[in-house]
């Protein structure tokens, strides 16, 4: 059985190559703070809501839920779209707006959602492990 097949996984790992794709950004952000008319980029923001809503339309898969607030399905394509970076704070005499600090704040934010992501899918393979284990083996 393919584990990253079953959607909760497969929407986990699309979240972690996001996050790696965003530590990417950061990083050419960081190494082009002294580059004269630098923008600094990030990834365009994914809704987790827009996500649901388009799976659920795409597979025709809408699970009954016994509270309004319950998730309606699973992600089959996530879009990585670079933007420049909408939190702008300072822009240099050279017109290079990249701010250290922001960039590290962004990168310390991308690598605990990383590490929490990764957790979770281990967390899961367990438990999915645990399952299809016979007691007492």
């Amino acid at each position: 059985m393919d584990f990253n097949s079953l959607p909760l996984m497969e929407m986990m790992t699309k979240k972690m190559t996001w996050l790696s794709r965003r530590t990417e950004i950061i990083s050419q952000n960081v190494a082009h703070a002294d580059t004269p008319n630098f923008k600094a980029r990030d990834l365009k923001q994914v809704s987790f809501q827009e996500m649901v809503r388009k799976e659920s339309q795409a597979s025709g898969f809408a699970p009954d839920r016994t509270n309004s607030a319950h998730l309606v399905g699973m992600s089959s394509n996530m879009p990585f779209r670079t933007e420049a970076a909408p939190d702008t704070y300072e822009t240099s005499i050279d017109d290079n707006d990249v701010s250290i600090e922001q960039q590290l704040t962004k990168l310390g934010e991308t690598q605990m959602s990383y590490q929490m992501t990764l957790n979770l899918y281990r967390k899961h393979l367990d438990m999915i492990r645990t399952s299809l284990t016979r007691p007492g083996r």
